[in-house]
This record gives structure tokens, sequence and C-alpha cells, in this order.
């Protein structure tokens, strides 16, 4: 792919950008008018004669089709050998020839190279040395360049006085043979992180020891632009990169010096203007032509310095800023903002600010940063903003799209960038285009949430500037809640309270701390006219616990924190002073709003979180707050009695059980208190016993009995409640309920209402007892009577999993594999008290949770289920998702511990691509820790998964229909999962084609055509991971499987090619050169020794489709940069390539496409389809890789013109630059708060 070459330039306005065009020779018209321009002597002084103007300086920018015609007459002249260059141009020789004076090109790019020296001292030493030979001083600057650039070729006297700058470019590019495959500005390591840093300060240094003197010699700047441009137009990226880098930091210290000399003109002129009003006898005629002469000499240096920054402009900027290198766009726009905002008079116009509004389109996020920064630096101007009314209306859609852009940093940028729209701007953003954003501060990318928060907080301040000024603090905190709590409701993204106020903790952190304001809020009644209804009351109590829990642990909420943060002494001096904060204001107020929401179950429920986060030593610190301890745990009794939800009870449980651990004072009164309600609830249920074991029970004996054994069950998962012996009643409950016969029934006293809290306290009473035993000595007899209590639970449990009611079947489920679990072999082998206890489960255990995946997890819900109101629907919908995960899980657990067979994981991997939606994720984890513990054995397993499926399948389905294809389908996915590294997973995939290929040849001696053949078709799926050797040794086991007679079958057949088509050596290759460095410079490579195209497709295919390697995908203009759903693989285009040294820019001399190439027409420029065609037509050739490259390197110039491209290329529109994906909305992914952490972590960590 050709580095283009844009034929664009500045206009006046938006609207007038397709009439004009320009090419690279009105820079040599420049340079020309500039020698033709007439000198001030009088005011400037004598200058320096100067020498004859060699060609190079001469000839900027030599016509491209007159050079080309020229070299198509003429052989190529001889050029020097790189030996004999270095001879005659070695920088020592020269420095030694002058004397020792000066400083040489190698002692120049040390010191940048190094970083530690001054650069004031490097360029001043520089210039002293330029003064005494400006030729040789010009001289040792372009070897720095070079040298910068990572060449190692040197340009030689001889070079500098006979050669046009292009001729010594091409020269460098021939000897650019690097064996590293970086150059300097992207080279890893620490001496090369400065590097940049380093280059930058030298430019700049450079521009503001010359701003008085050489800058204005019409030599020095004019040959270092001249030659810049030329290497920024090289087919080599190091050229490239280096001088475009170098040559916009030139660009920018003219700009400075620009706006420096206007500023002096200005200055000038009013001086000017003031002695010129005086009076004739006060007026000084000296003092006028004084001032006249320095305006003239001002006016003309402005107009040299415009004709730089104009030929700079055109000649590097236009045409890099869209060079198929990312880190050259992202230069030419970073600059290009600096250039806006330093130089609004001369750049701060629509012809200037076009390339921006085109440059948020691009396909890399590093560019699209950079031009969102570079906006940023203008808004933020408010003497600027009128003249970006043109560019805002045409490009604000856009910048609103880019707040879901698919780089996070972009998308946080632009957040920030449409504050300062909506702060800046008159018109500033609508309602709509503000819901743009405010989703966003429930986000899972903290960056990207916070810079959401600030934007919601600066509207909600200015929707407060309505309160009046003399309202005092109390007020406005009040009129900030009120408008936070509408948001939060209006948002409808509840139970996610901790992501917005976590969001709003950077900037409205004094606002979220004031619990006073809050709390009065709460205690105020709505018939005052300032209260809050209710919805508005619970949305301000989670958010007030939200921020309570913030402020206490000091952390974002799960999901929000990237990794393990380190609080700072200062942080956990804030945490600490915050909890004692939170402390003595809620102590005196929390049992006032507990009893206040006492019957309200979410407000109860949240509120119960705040003493978790207390200080409890508090309540120990004086005695008058000994009795708020007593209000508080009258309040979470008087809640016990009153709600039966578990949501309400373990909450009541954590805090009762918080207080009365041992290390506070008060413990004992804590633990008095909770063991008298305890000891009331346990009576309670006892007192029904009989009559619910006989069957005798009223409903509101059953009523109470099982209200009371909830209670007792919600407060086991806490406390230990063993003293209370409470496992014996509830199995013998549980055991009446499993043998009654109309278990099932809703009015049968032995329903889930019972079932459930029995089977909860039965179990946490077997766990405590494992505690207990395992932290003490125990009897034979204490270790008999838990090994019997174990047997006991789990032979109900199973008796369970038959039973029609949901409820007490999924609970089961979910017990016994905790219990299997915790009580496994592997769990206890490491404490021999615990050994005896061991528990594996049986035969009949194990096929009855199988058989429960197979009727309850991988099921589609019941239709009765989903009967009711479409939000209904959908909670019923996740409530059943969640549940069957958890399932999943635990089962999963099962066989990743051990304690199941690897082989029962069948009833798993079967499902996963059917399931793969809901269950993905743990079938991929558990398919990975399966081939940690044995890759073998996991293979077979998945070949054992595949062959039951395809046993189950009708006659008349084998070897096609639909669900042949969705066996094929599974085994394509159950084949990625194995990896890319071949040499790994060797023994594991030939053990799987083994078992397969005997269970398709099963019988195969004995009937005309096995019935099993057809699995050979699956087994093809896994042939692609296989290596060489190995799919000779299959093949060669294939034919002693078949016999001698090796009939052909077309599934045997098919098979056979699959094993044959395939190599390993591709792929292989392909990997390693994808681990090449995206900025590799292709040097001293070896030449491709088959032709193009070569490479059969049956050899690429399969490799190709499962490799990590990028293909040359034909990219549209405009990539959409906006998160969304996969899109349709586009076609595929082949590109020849040639190995050449040192270069990666035509299609014949060219580097692999990849992501990161900004490809050819990305701007959608208006090419005529006649000449776009050529492109492939040459890609195509046979021969095109084997030309000349000497034949190529010649059509190098200083800047490439092309007539024909003025005429058959347009200048795109700014309309035309509006991506089709940018007006799609994309869904993200909210953290959820109902389970603190992931599955895949609790599970298999």
């Amino acid at each position: 792919m050709e580095v283009q070459h844009s034929d664009e330039s500045s206009h006046d306005s938006l609207e007038e950008i397709e009439d004009i065009s320009d090419s690279g020779s009105d820079f040599e018209v420049q340079l020309k008018a500039m020698k033709r321009r007439k000198q001030t002597t009088a005011l400037l002084g004598p200058r320096p004669p100067k020498r004859p103007r060699r060609k190079a300086a001469s000839q900027a920018s030599p016509n491209p089709s007159t050079t080309s015609t020229q070299q198509a007459r003429s052989p190529q002249p001889q050029q020097p050998s790189l030996g004999r260059t270095r001879q005659l141009g070695s920088p020592r020789r020269e420095r030694e020839r002058r004397g020792n004076q000066g400083m040489s090109a190698g002692d120049m790019y040390e010191a940048v190279r190094s970083g530690k020296s001054a650069m004031v001292a490097v360029v001043d030493e520089w210039l002293d040395s330029y003064k005494q030979d400006r030729d040789a001083g010009l001289l040792e600057l372009i070897n720095f360049v070079v040298q910068c650039c990572g060449c190692k070729g040197v340009v030689s006297r001889e070079m500098f006085d006979g050669m046009q700058n292009a001729e010594i470019i091409s020269t460098l590019t021939k000897e650019f043979n690097e064996d590293s495959v970086n150059y300097p500005l992207c080279s890893p390591g620490p001496q090369w992180r400065k590097f940049r840093a380093s280059v930058c300060e030298f430019v700049q240094v450079l521009v503001r020891s010359c701003q008085n003197s050489f800058l204005y010699d019409e030599y020095l700047f004019s040959a270092l632009l001249a030659l810049l441009t030329g290497l920024s137009d090289s087919q080599v990226r190091a050229f490239r990169h280096t001088s475009t880098l170098i040559a916009m930091k030139l660009m920018t210290g003219i700009v400075e010096v620009a706006v420096m000399v206007f500023a002096q003109i200005k200055t000038t002129q009013r001086r000017y203007d003031a002695e010129r009003s005086k009076s004739a006898e006060h007026r000084a005629s000296e003092r006028l032509e004084e001032l006249q002469a320095t305006i003239s000499e001002l006016r003309e240096h402005q107009e040299e310095l415009s004709s730089m920054m104009n030929a700079t402009f055109r000649g590097v900027f236009v045409h890099r800023y869209r060079d198929r290198v990312a880190e050259i766009r992202a230069v030419c726009i970073e600059e290009m903002g600096v250039w806006l905002r330093e130089n609004p008079g001369d750049f701060l116009n629509d012809g200037y600010l076009k390339y921006l509004g085109w440059t948020l389109h691009d396909k890399q996020g590093s560019v699209r940063l950079q031009c969102v920064r570079a906006l940023q630096g203008l808004y933020k101007e408010k003497d600027l903003i009128g003249r970006l009314e043109l560019f805002t209306s045409r490009f604000k859609e856009r910048m609103l799209c880019m707040v879901l852009d698919k780089d996070p940093d972009v998308a946080v940028e632009a957040v920030q960038l449409l504050l300062l729209l909506q702060q800046r701007t008159e018109e500033g953003l609508s309602e709509e285009e503000c819901s743009h954003v405010y989703p966003l501060v429930f986000a899972s990318r903290r960056g990207l949430a916070s810079a959401a928060g600030a934007f919601l907080y600066h509207k909600l301040c200015s929707a407060m500037s309505s309160e009046p000024q003399e309202a005092d603090m109390g007020s406005r905190r009040a009129a900030f809640f009120n408008l936070l709590v509408s948001f939060y409701i209006q948002s409808e993204f509840h139970e996610h309270g901790a992501y917005l106020v976590d969001s709003l903790w950077g900037v409205a952190g004094a606002e979220l701390r004031d619990w006073d304001t809050m709390t009065s809020l709460l205690v105020q009644e709505a018939d005052q006219g300032r209260g809050l209804v209710d919805e508005e009351e619970g949305a301000l109590i989670e958010l007030m616990m939200c921020a309570v829990r913030q402020a206490a642990e000091g952390h974002p909420p799960v999901g929000r924190a990237q990794a393990k943060k380190i609080l700072s002494m200062k942080d956990k001096k804030t945490q600490v002073q915050d909890k004692r904060r939170i402390t003595t204001h809620f102590i005196t107020l929390l049992p006032q709003l507990l009893a206040k929401y006492s019957a309200d179950v979410e407000k109860v429920t949240c509120l119960l979180k705040a003493p978790l986060h207390f200080d409890l030593e508090t309540y120990s610190s004086t005695g008058r707050l000994e009795k708020y301890l007593d209000l508080l745990l009258a309040q979470v009794c008087g809640i016990v009695e009153k709600h039966t939800e578990s949501g309400v009870l373990e909450a009541c449980a954590r805090v009762a059980c918080a207080l009365s651990q041992d290390k506070y004072t008060f413990s004992g009164r804590a633990d008095l208190v909770v063991s008298q309600l305890l000891d009331s609830l346990t009576d309670r249920f006892s007192s029904h016993l009989n009559e619910l074991l006989q069957g005798t029970a009223d409903e509101d004996e059953v009523y109470s009995a099982a209200t009371a054994l909830t209670r007792i069950a919600a407060f086991s998962s806490a406390k230990d409640l063993t003293s209370w012996k409470l496992f014996e009643p509830c199995f013998q409950l549980l055991k009446s309920g499993v043998e009654s016969r109309d278990i099932d029934k809703e009015c049968c006293p032995m329903s889930f209402q019972l079932m459930v809290p029995a089977l909860k306290c039965a179990a946490f009473h077997v766990l405590w007892e494992k505690v207990r035993v395992a932290n003490s000595t125990p009897t034979k007899a204490e270790v008999k009577r838990l090994k019997k209590e174990v047997c006991s639970f789990c032979i109900v449990c199973q008796s369970c999993l038959s039973v029609g009611q949901p409820e007490i079947r999924d609970q089961a489920f979910e017990l016994l594999c905790d219990m299997l679990l915790l009580f496994g072999v592997s769990s206890v082998r490491s404490q021999p008290t615990l050994q005896p206890l061991a528990h594996p489960p049986s035969d009949s255990l194990r096929f009855d949770m199988a058989a429960f995946l197979l009727d309850y997890v991988f099921t589609e819900p019941d239709d009765d289920q989903l009967s009711g109101e479409a939000e209904g629907v959908e909670e019923v919908k996740m409530a059943t998702l969640q549940r069957r995960r958890n399932q999943l899980a635990g089962y999963c657990k099962l066989v990743i511990y051990g304690i199941l067979d690897l082989s029962t994981a069948t009833d798993v991997f079967k499902y996963y691509s059917k399931f793969y939606k809901d269950y993905g994720d743990i079938i991929k984890e558990t398919l990975s820790k399966t081939k940690m513990i044995s890759p073998v054995q996991s293979a077979k397993t998945v070949c054992l998964s595949l062959q039951q499926l395809f046993s189950a399948l009708a006659p008349e389905c084998v070897g096609g229909g639909q669900e042949f294809g969705e066996i094929r389908e599974l085994a394509k996915r159950l084949a990625m999962s194995f990896g890319i590294d071949l040499h790994r997973i060797r023994k594991p995939l030939v053990s799987l084609h083994m078992d397969g290929i005997r269970f398709a040849l099963r019988e195969a001696a004995e009937v005309e055509q096995p019935p099993n053949l057809p699995f050979l078709e699956i087994l093809s799926e896994f042939s692609f991971k296989l290596l060489r050797q190995d799919r000779a040794q299959l093949s060669a086991f294939l034919s002693a499987e078949c016999g001698s007679a090796a009939p052909s079958w077309p599934s045997l057949r098919m098979y056979q090619r699959s094993l044959q088509s395939g190599s390993s050596k591709p792929r292989e290759d392909g990997e390693r050169s994808a681990t090449l460095s995206p900025h590799s410079t292709p040097a001293a490579k070896r030449r491709r020794t088959t032709p193009q195209g070569s490479v059969s497709s049956a050899s690429r295919g399969p490799w190709l489709d499962s490799s990590s390697i990028h293909s040359n995908v034909a990219t549209p203009g405009l990539t959409s940069t906006v998160q969304r759903q996969p899109s349709k693989h586009l076609p595929v285009t082949h590109n020849t390539q040639a190995s050449t040294p040192g270069s990666d820019k035509g299609s014949i001399i060219s580097e692999p496409e990849s992501d990161d190439d900004f490809s050819e027409g990305s701007l959608q420029r208006k090419v005529e389809p006649r000449r776009r065609s050529k492109l492939p037509i040459a890609q195509a050739s046979p021969s095109s890789g084997h030309c000349d490259l000497e034949s190529h390197l010649t059509m190098l110039s200083l800047i490439e013109e092309d007539e024909d491209d003025e005429v058959e290329e347009e200048e795109p529109e700014i309309e035309d630059f509006e991506s089709d994906d940018s007006d799609h909305d994309t869904d993200f992914t909210l953290p959820s708060t109902r389970r603190s952490t992931s599955y895949l972590e609790e599970l298999f960590q």
C-alpha cells in the first residue's frame, strides 16, 4: 500500500473545500520568492556573503514528472559506495579538518540520546561552529537528523554539494541496513524512553536560539525543512516518523516565534501611532523613521515565518496526517492542536479545523486521543468559542458518539470535552445530548465513570443555580440531594447506587459526606413540605449507605477497582476520621431511623448495614452511649419478630453477631439479648414439632413454626447454634416430609415453608460441628455421631432432588454440593481428626445429580413461571438464571476438586455450545481447570462428550441434518479451547483422535460400513491443531484400524484429507512474525523464496482461520470507534509483499498490512474508479515482487507531485466524514451488586 500524498490546502470556510488544490510545487515557489525578496540592509545590517546555491537547496521540491522523465532518459548516476561515503564524510575527520572546533553530529546525537547534557549548551556550541562555516555546520545538523532516524549512513560533503535531496535520501535508503527492527523513537528500554523528549527539546531550543538571527537567513531553516520534507515522504518508516516529528516541532517553534513577532508589530505600531499623533513641534522624525523601519523589518520577518509555516504545513502535515503509521498521525494532530491554540489568528479557521474533524474518525485510538485533547485545549479558551461554532455544529454528533469509544482513554477525554462544551458554549448541550453521558456513571471503568460523574455534578450544580444566593449551605445541600435522588430514580439503574456514589466521590465528596443533611431529610415528615416521598426516601437511604461504605472502607466497589491499591498514610488517616464521624453521627440517630422504617423491608435492610462500618469501641468509651446500644439491640430484635424475608433476617443476624464478638467489653450484653431471642424462637418451633410430625398441625401452627425456623436458619449462618441441638428435630422434619406422599401439594404442611429452613438449619449445624471438631480434640463418639449426621443429611438431600417443589429441590442440590465438597477426601486429607469424616458420593447420588443438571439446569425456563407482566418476567428470568448458574458452578467444583470423576464432566461439556450464552464462562473455566489436572484425561472426556451426543442421534440424522451440524459446531468450539501452543497439547490431541478413531471404526470388520463412521467428520474439526508428525502417526493408526482393504467411505476420505492438508509450519512462522514490533523497519530481511500465492488454500485455510495472526482485511474508510457487537466478516484481500530492505510504503515494496495501518483511502477520498482499480492489478502481478529496487527508489523526490491526482482526486468534504456506525447506540455492561465477586473467582481460585 502506497503512502498517499495529499493535495489538500487550507481554506477560509468549511463550505468551500472542493475547488482549491495545491501541490508540493508551492514549496519551491515560496523558497524562490524568499530569494527574490529585497533585503533591508539599512535595518538589519550587512549579511554574510552567500555561496552559490547548491542543487538541493535551490530545487527543494523538484517536479516529479520532470524528474521521472529525466530518469527514464538517462541511467541513474553512479552512487558512491558505503565505505567511500563514510571515509569522505566522517564527522570526526571533518572536525579534525576544522581544527577540532564545533560539535559533530555524533556528539549532538550522544548528548540527545543520553539526556544528561543541557540542550542550550549543545545548541550554542553547534551554532558557534555554524557561524564559522555554515555549510559544514548544516552538514553536521543533517547527519544528526539521519542518526536520530537510526540510519548508519552518513551524508558526505560530496553528496551535500553535488546531489539533490531526493538523491541523498535514495542513497540513505539503500544503506538503511539496520540489524534491529526498531529505531530510536520506538526502541524499548530505559535509555530510549527520554529520547523523544530530548529530540523535541533540542528542536525547541534551536528555534528559540535562532529566533532573532539565523531563522531569517534564508539558508539554514530553508535547507533543513527541505530535507525534512523529503525524509517525511520516504518509504522507510524510521525516516518518515523521525523527520515528521522534527518538522512538526520546528513548525511549533516557528509558530511561537510568529506569535511573538505579531505582538511586537502591534506594540511598535502603537508606539508609531502615538508618536505620529503628536504635534509637529513635539514629534521626533528620527523616532518615527526608526519605528517605521522596525515595523517594516518585523513585517518582513512575519512574511518569512508565514512562508516557512505554509511550506511545512503543505509539505509535511498535509501528507503525514493520514500516514499509515498511527504514531505519525498522532504527532501531526498533537502539534496541530498547539498551533490552533497558540496562534488562532492564522490557524483557527475552517481550513485547519477540518483536519481535527476528520481525525475524530481515525481507526486508531492514539490518534483520536490526541485529536480530542487538541479540541479540549481550544474549548478551554473562552475567546475562541465564537470561532468554533461552525465546527461544533458539524462535529458535535461525533463527539457525543465518542463517549462510547472502544478505547477507554478516548472515551474519558470525550466526556471531558463534552463538559467543556457544556460549560463554555452559550447553547451548551440539550437534555437529549446529555443523556449520552448520564448512563456512564454506572460504567465498570472507573476513569470513564468518574468523568461522567464530573459531568453530572456540573449539571446538578447548574440546576441549583436557581436557588437564592442568600440560601445557607444546608439548603443548598438539601437541594443537591433532592436533585441527585431524582436522577437516581429516573435512571432506573437501581441496585447500582454504589457505582453512582463512586463516580461522584472525586468531585462531590464533601456533599456525600454530609450525613447531617441526609439524615435530616429522612427524619422530616413529608407533610412539612420539604420532606421526601416514599420512593425518594428509599433512594436517599441507599445512596447514604453507599457513601458510608465508601468512606469507611476507602476503596471503590467491586468491579471498579483495577487492582489492589495500598492506601497511603494520608488516605488511611482520612479513612479513620471518616469512620469516627460516621460512628459519632449514626450511633444516636440509627435507632430512630430503624424505628421509623422498621416496617419497610428494603429501607431497614439498607439501614442495618451502617453498624458494620462503625467503630464499635465507641459504645464502651462513655457510659451514656450504652443506652444507644440497648436501643439498637431492641430495634434489631423487633425487626426480627416483624419480618420473615431472608434479606432482612440475614442483615439482623450480621449486626447481632458483630455486636456479640468477644473482643468488645459490651459483647456479653449483646450476646445475652441474642440468646434470649433464639431461645424464644426455638421454644416456639419445638412447641409445634410433635403436631408437625404427626400431621395434625393447623395452618396457624404451621405458620408459627415455619417463621420461627426461618429466623433461626438466618442466625445459624452467622452464629454457632449447635448448643441448641437443632439437627435432630430438623432431620425428623425433613424425613417426615420426604416420606409424605403429598409433599408436592401446596396445602401440605410439609411444604417448602418448613422444608427449606429445615435444610438450612441442619446443614449449618453439621458445618459448625465440623469447625468445632477441627479446632479441638474430639472423642470417637463425637466423630462417629458427626459422620452419621453427614450421611443422614446427604441421604435426605438426595431424596429431595426428585420432589416437585422447586424451592426444596434447588436448596437440596446446592447444599448437597457444598456438603460433598467440604467432606470430600481431598478436603479432609490434610487434617487427621477429619479423615474419618470423608464422605465420597455414591453411584446413585452421582446419577441423581447428573440427572438434576439435565432436567433443571440445561433446559429452558418453564412457560408457567414466565407468565405475568413484562417487567416481572425479566426479573423471574434473571433470578432463574442466577440460581441455575449457582447450581452448575457447584457441580463443576465437585469435578475440579476430584469429588466426581473427570468423566462426569461430559454432562457439562455436551452443552458448551448450546448454552454458551448462559453458562459459557463457567464451562470454559471448567475446561481450563480439567486440562491443568490431567490434559490427556480432559481430552478423552471431550471426545466422550461428542461420542455420547453422536450416539443419541436418530439414524436418519447421522451424517447430516441440523443436530449433526450442532455437534460439529460444538466440536469446533471445543477445539478452540485447546489453545495455540501446539507442542504442549500434542499428547492430549493424539489421545483424543485415537479414541475417536476407535469409536468410529468399531465393528469395522463385522459389517460393510461401521455405524459410527460419520463421527470421523466431527473428529476432523480437531485436525488443524495437530503437528505434522502427529498427522503421520494418526494416518498410520487409521490405516491399521481400517484394515488392508482401505475402503473409500466419504467420511473416511474427509478425515484423511484433514490429516493431510494441514501443516503446523505456516502457523508457527506466522506466530513468529506476529511477535515483531509494529514499528519494525524492514531491514536486512531474508528474501522470500516462495512465489506469492504458491501456498495452497488447503494448507492455509484451517490454520489461518484459527490463528491469531491478523489477516489483510479490507478496512472501510471510516472505521467506527464505538463499542458494538461484532460485525460481519469483510472480504479478504491478499496483498503481494516483498521483503526488500528498508521500505514499507509502496504496494510492491511494502510491509504486511495490519490493523494498525491506516488503510488507503481511509478518509474516503473521491478517487476515480479507474485509478483505484490499478492497485489490485499491480499487487496481483506475479513479477511485481521481483522488480529492481533501484527503479523504485529513484522515484523518491522532496515532495512528490502528481498532476493526475489534482485532476482525479478532490478534496474531501467535511460532510463525508460521518461514520455510518456512529449513530448506533451501544449497550455497556453494568456492574452487578448482587454478587460481590465473580463466580469464577469464588469457585476456581
